[in-house]
């Protein structure tokens, strides 16, 4: 399996382009501002074509560019019904910072945020094959309602039973903010209680912010995950978007 990640944007949100291989179809995750051009060049560098624009979630700084790339590739948009409307209405999951931030962020000049012209709903448990890859979708609301993560099995090492692409739930040490519109902190715990703590130890974490991780690393360390295997512990939430 071939998957490249690299930081884009002023928040160091990471996409990443998942294919079988060289020369393959691809599947791009979480193209966020100023993520065009680098989608571009893993595409080039490595002969790929995309099938596929796929969101953990609304919020802007995930979704800046899926329209860009999902039409300079005639790809299908994917992404979970309760943050659809964030494409077309991004300012609806901002915090008040990033509202404030948006006439220096677009140039001064306008813009009409639009959906791709192919947009289709995850959902939770259900079962992807995009470019001969398999993911598996998990809805995990608490960062936005719409929040998702996607599992894959890595057969590469025999070490590593899966990928999670968390997008904001989970993080190195930490996990997503749920201050902003559509967060939830209960929800957020839930979610981690439900569907990361079930998971394997081997399974590899590819956030999206920071430092790549495993489960059994957050298992043993993260204080959200160890609060809700009820340490009582207490931490730090990345403050994204």
């Amino acid at each position: 399996m071939f998957i490249a990640g690299f930081p884009a944007g002023p928040w160091g949100t990471n996409c990443y382009v998942v294919a079988t291989g060289a020369g393959a179809e691809c599947v791009v995750i979480d193209p966020g501002k100023d993520a065009a051009d680098g989608v571009a060049e893993v595409v080039r560098e490595h002969r790929l074509k995309p099938v596929a624009v796929v969101a953990t979630h609304g919020h802007l700084d995930h979704v800046w560019c899926v329209t860009p790339v999902a039409g300079a590739y005639d790809a299908t948009a994917w992404i979970h019904s309760r943050d659809r409307h964030l494409l077309t209405d991004p300012l609806a999951g901002m915090s008040s910072e990033t509202r404030d931030m948006m006439p220096q962020l677009l140039g001064g000049r306008e813009h009409q945020w639009r959906e791709p012209d192919d947009v289709r709903a995850l959902d939770d448990a259900m079962t992807l094959e995009l470019a001969g890859v398999t993911f598996t979708v998990d809805h995990t609301p608490g960062h936005t309602e719409g929040s998702v993560t996607f599992r894959t099995p890595y057969p590469d090492q025999a070490e590593v039973s899966e990928v999670m692409f968390s997008g904001d739930l989970l993080f190195a040490g930490s996990i997503g903010r749920t201050d902003l519109p559509g967060g939830d902190h209960p929800t957020m715990l839930r979610s981690l209680r439900d569907k990361v703590l079930p998971l394997a130890d081997d399974v590899v974490v590819l956030p999206g912010h920071g430092e790549q991780t495993s489960i059994a690393r957050e298992r043993a360390t993260n204080p959200y995950l160890l609060e809700v295997a009820d340490t009582g512990a207490a931490g730090r939430v990345i403050r994204g978007l």
